[in-house]
Formats: C-alpha cells, sequence, structure tokens
C-alpha cells in the first residue's frame, strides 16, 4: 500500500527557493554569467532606437545646429541622416545578435539544468531510504519529475531574462533621464518603487496558492496512474462512473485551488498598469509644460516620451513574471524538497570496509526488534540462525513478520535493535551494494521491465552469456514456453510484463534470481502465482540449486515449503514452531491447522 506522506514534510514552503536553485546551479555558473551579459547588452542596443528618435526630431528642428552636427561637424542634412541611418544599422544588428546570444545560452542552459536535476532527483529517489519511497504516492514522485522540473525549465529560458532587462533598462534609462531632467526623472521614478512592492505583495500572496496548486496536479496524476493500472479491477467491477467522479473531484480540487491563484494574479497587471501610467504622465505634462515654454528642446522632450514608454510599460511585464516566478519557486520548493530525503547508508562507518566472503555463511538474527514509523512492534527480540546451504521456510499468517524479516535482511530497513550477522560480521559492516549482490530476491509481486524476456532474465547480470539464461529458464520452468514463442527470448513482454501471465512473469523472475547465482536466495511468496505442475519443476530445480547456497522461502502454500530442511512458523513477530514438516504435522500445532485448512481437511 502506498501512503501520502505528510504536507509539513514533502511540500514544506521555502524562504529562499531561489537560492536552492542558484545553489545547484553553481556548475553552470559560467554559462549563465554569459547569458546574463547577453541579455544586458541586448537591452542596452534595444532602448537606443528610442535616443535615436529623438536626435531624429532634434536634427529636423534644429538642423545645422543639431546633436548630429555638434558631434560630427557635419551640417549637410543629408549626410546626418546618413549618420543617423549607419547608427540605427549598427544598432538594431548589435541588439539583433545579442538577442539571439542569449536566447541560445538561457535555452540551452534550461535544458542543461533540466537534464540535470531530473536525473539527480531520480537518482536520489532511487537511492533514499525505502521506508520514504513507500509512504509517498508514486503520482506525486512523478510529477515533480516531470512537471515541476518543466516549469523550472520555462523561467530560466525566459523569466530570467525578462528580470534582467527590466533591470538594465530602468538603471540605464533613470541616468538619462537624469541628464535630461532631474526634475522630471524624480517625478517619473516615484511610481517605481510602489511598482515593486506591489509585485512583492503579490508574489507573497501567490506563495502558497501554487504551492497547492502543484500539489493537487500531482493529486491528479497519482488518480490517474493508479486507475490506469488497475483498469482491469474496474473493469470488472463495473465502478468506471465511480472512478470518473474519484478523477473528477481530483480535477475540481485542482480548478478551485487554480481558481484563488487567478483571483489574485489577475489584480497585479491592472494595479501595476496605474503606476505606471502616473510615471508616464509626470513625463508628458511636465516635459510638454517646459517644451512650450523653451525650457526644454523639442528633441530632449521626444526623446523622453518614447523613453518613458521603455522605462516603464516593462513594469507590465513585472506582473507576468511574478506569476511565472512564484509558480516556479513552488515548483523549486516541491524538486529539491525531494533532494533533502535521506540516502541508505552505502558503507559501513568502519575504516576497514569488509567484503562478502564469496561463499555462503550462517545467517544470525540476535535479539532483531523492528517496527514501521515507531508504531507497535512488527518484531521484538527475535533470534534465528540459517545455517549455510540449507533451506529454511517461513511461513505463518499475515502479519506476523515474514516479509519484514527479509527487508531487514536485505538492508530496506535499519534495525531498532539488535543485529544481524552473515557469519562473524554484522551486515551493517558491508558496503550496501556488495551486500545486496549477494542476494537473490524473488517477490510475490513480480516485476518485469518493458523489453524482452531475455532481457529480463539478464536484467543486472547483463555480462552473461545466452547459455546460462536458458539454463536458468530451464530451472525456473519456463524454457519450454520461451521456446514455443515465435520470437523465443527476443519475445517482447509489454508494459510490466502485461503479455504474460502471471505465472509466467513469476517463473522469468525466478530465472532472474537463478542466474545472479547469489549465495543467498529469497523467495517472498515467489510460486504463489504458479499451478501445480510448475510449482513442482521449480521445486525440483531448488532442491538442485540449494545444495550451494542458503535458501529462505516464505509462503502460504505450504506445498512450496514442505521439503524445506528446517520450516518456522511465526505469529506476531516471533516463532512458535519449527521442525521439518513431518515433525510439525506430528506436533499438532498451529501448522497442522494451516495444512489441515489447505488440504481441505478442515473447512471454516
Amino acid at each position: 500500500m502506498v501512503f501520502i506522506l505528510s504536507q509539513e514534510k514533502y511540500l514544506s514552503t521555502s524562504k529562499y527557493p531561489l537560492f536552492r536553485l542558484l545553489s545547484y546551479m553553481r556548475g553552470y555558473r559560467k554559462d549563465y554569467l554569459l547569458a546574463l551579459l547577453y541579455s544586458t547588452l541586448n537591452k542596452l542596443f534595444d532602448i537606443f532606437p528610442e535616443i535615436l528618435l529623438g536626435v531624429a526630431v532634434n536634427m529636423v528642428v534644429t538642423q545645422k545646429s543639431s546633436w548630429i552636427a555638434q558631434l560630427t561637424g557635419i551640417d549637410s542634412l543629408i549626410y546626418q541622416l546618413i549618420v543617423l541611418g549607419l547608427a540605427t544599422f549598427v544598432i538594431w544588428a548589435f541588439e539583433s545578435s545579442f538577442q539571439y546570444l542569449y536566447s541560445l545560452k538561457w535555452r540551452n542552459l534550461a535544458q542543461n539544468v533540466e537534464h540535470k536535476l531530473r536525473v539527480d532527483v531520480y537518482a536520489h529517489i532511487q537511492n533514499a531510504k525505502v521506508a520514504q519511497i513507500e509512504k509517498t504516492s508514486i503520482g506525486q514522485l512523478i510529477s515533480t519529475i516531470n512537471d515541476d522540473i518543466n516549469q523550472m525549465e520555462r523561467f530560466l529560458e525566459d523569466g530570467v531574462n525578462q528580470i534582467v532587462q527590466i533591470i538594465v533598462s530602468t538603471i540605464f534609462i533613470g541616468i538619462v533621464f537624469l541628464f535630461a531632467s532631474p526634475l522630471i526623472t524624480v517625478l517619473s521614478i516615484v511610481p517605481i518603487p510602489l511598482i515593486i512592492v506591489g509585485a512583492f505583495y503579490f508574489q507573497h500572496r501567490l506563495a502558497p496558492r501554487f504551492l497547492e496548486v502543484r500539489q493537487k496536479a500531482a493529486e491528479i496524476g497519482g488518480v490517474l496512474q493508479r486507475n490506469l493500472l488497475g483498469v482491469l479491477t474496474i473493469k470488472s467491477y463495473t465502478t468506471e462512473s465511480y472512478e470518473t467522479k474519484r478523477v473528477t473531484s481530483a480535477s475540481k480540487a485542482y480548478q478551485q485551488a487554480n481558481r484563488k491563484t487567478i483571483q489574485i494574479s489577475s489584480m497585479v497587471t491592472p494595479v501595476i498598469r496605474m503606476f505606471v501610467l502616473t510615471g508616464f504622465l509626470f513625463t508628458l505634462l511636465i516635459g510638454g509644460y517646459q517644451t512650450i515654454h523653451g525650457q526644454m528642446n523639442v528633441g530632449t522632450f521626444s526623446m523622453l516620451i518614447f523613453l518613458s514608454q521603455r522605462l516603464l510599460w516593462p513594469f507590465n511585464n513585472l506582473a507576468q513574471v511574478t506569476v511565472d516566478y512564484q509558480r516556479v519557486m513552488a515548483s523549486t520548493t516541491r524538486v529539491f524538497n525531494l533532494l533533502t530525503w535521506q540516502s541508505e547508508i552505502k558503507n559501513s562507518a568502519k575504516e576497514n570496509i569488509l567484503e562478502v566472503t564469496t561463499g555462503a555463511e550462517p545467517i544470525h538474527f540476535n535479539n532483531v526488534s523492528f517496527s514501521y514509523d515507531n508504531k507497535a512492534s512488527v518484531i521484538e527480540n527475535f533470534n534465528l540462525t540459517i545455517e549455510k546451504n540449507t533451506t529454511i521456510a517461513l511461513v505463518g499468517e499475515s502479519g506476523s513478520g515474514k516479509t519484514s524479516l527479509i527487508k531487514l535482511l536485505c538492508r530496506f530497513y535499519e534495525l531498532e535493535g539488535g543485529e544481524i550477522q552473515y557469519g562473524k560480521n554484522n551486515i551493517a559492516s558491508y558496503p550496501l551494494s556488495l551486500w545486496r549482490d549477494k542476494i537473490a530476491l524473488v517477490s510475490q509481486e513480480s516485476f518485469l521491465f518493458d523489453g524482452s524476456i531475455k532481457d529480463n532474465i539478464l536484467y543486472g547480470n547483463f555480462e552473461q552469456k545466452d547459455a546460462a539464461v536458458i539454463q536458468a529458464a530451464k530451472f525456473a520452468g519456463i524454457h519450454a514456453f520461451i521456446e514455443s514463442l515465435p520470437d523465443g527470448y527476443n519475445t517482447h513482454v509489454g508494459q510490466r510484463g502485461v503479455l504474460l501471465s502471471g505465472g509466467q512473469k513469476q517463473r522469468i523472475s525466478i530465472a532472474r534470481a537463478i542466474l545472479k547465482n547469489a549465495p543467498i536466495l529469497v523467495l517472498d511468496e515467489a510460486t504463489s502465482a504458479v499451478d501445480n505442475e510448475t510449482e513442482l519443476a521449480i521445486q525440483r530445480a531448488l532442491y538442485q540449486l540449494s545444495h550451494h547456497r542458503t535458501t529462505i522461502i516464505i509462503a502460504h502454500r505450504l506445498s512450496t515449503v514442505r521439503h524445506a530442511n528446517c520450516i518456522y512458523v511465526l505469529d506476531k513477530g516471533q516463532i512458535i514452531e519449527s521442525g521439518t514438516h513431518e515433525a510439525l504435522l506430528q506436533a499438532k500445532g498451529k501448522y497442522k491447522r494451516l495444512w489441515d485448512i489447505q488440504t481441505g481437511e478442515i473447512v471454516d
């Protein structure tokens, strides 16, 4: 069963998500600094045409005493016009060139960061503790790895550039205004702090809203994934309408979350536009008054009118930038919160890391205690010794602790007390990957990857030859079936092995474990989905294999374990009976009752 991680931990807001993103991008510092430079130069050259318009008006009005004449000493209006045309061409050429360069740099940077972040997040999740993974909806994780990182890509491609250009244009045009008219500069710039304060106000209000939107979007992904995977169950129970209502409910929640965001974000542009209009009116009225009374050159007035557009109207974009920024910061928070998950301890803290011996060794459970999420103990002070190269079985009712013991042996979870030894050494002292390499696990829920049968048997043992694959398949009782297929071992199994039956998938999983040739073989309900004939074939194969490895079998079907060297009956995390199949039947205890139920002796 999959649980949803608490919102406080998984979706906790961060006061500085941008700093987290910039810190992550340290390896791309040269790239984003160049992108910033190109954006800055592009905006500078983008502003110059408005200045040239003022120069053109000045040239027409003052002619031989124009600014161009004063700078170049050229009296001829034709030559002045040529100079103005050349300057315009050069400026537009540079503006276009830097636009190409910043677009190229920002987009490539966005793609590089997106790729690296997606791979890093996936790798981190893959290496995280099993407890954290099992508590989190797969739909949530997929939504974060895919949708949230895509949101960040959009911001890096264009959002950062817009912010840079707003800052550059404000500073540069402000300087030009200051030289032209200090009074107009002061009055025109007055609205800018108000615009910025307004933007931050709306940004603060939008932050939790967008986080809620991303959460609801992830919940939709989770519902859709679960329903599509369980479509056969839905059809068999004719619950299509019920599930449609559930999807509708999730979609409605997403719609409501977006509606709250839209109510706030829709206010941003009108409010900022009114501030922008105020600054433009100051320029128009005061500059016009000074020009009429001869206090300002008409060319200067024209230039200020044009530049006031460039100074203030870009702040209209600030509204959208604010909305986009906050949307991206919500996604950034979700993505980087995943990177805070604790990873599994890969190596021992000891200076001399032990190597796992090649051959099998006894396995000792010494006073082992364990519980899930600090709840009631599943296993408490558990003791068991499994001799090397023997086959033992763990049986009992559901919840008795059988699978939990296997999870502890595989180090999927950490012990709360006691230790597990392999030979004379605590298994925690071994490198994690090397330890798990010595365990071949076949679980009840056999998982096949999208590919061929051969690919799935070879999984994790890619260097093995075809002969070894065939031999493993024969041991698992699946070779004859594979050979009967038109493409044999190259037959495509489909997504999650959908083209195969449950028993066929299970036997392929067993073949994969056999091919691994690990000293410890664990079968957790591995024969639950096979027929009686296949079960018999697997039992014979296991009998041959168990002479060279330690085999642990968990099974509810007691016919699977009747030939084990020793069978341990568990109840509430403790061994209540042990012995061979025959001895346990003679003891007439819990095992005898379970056997009688399965053989039909008891029907209750």
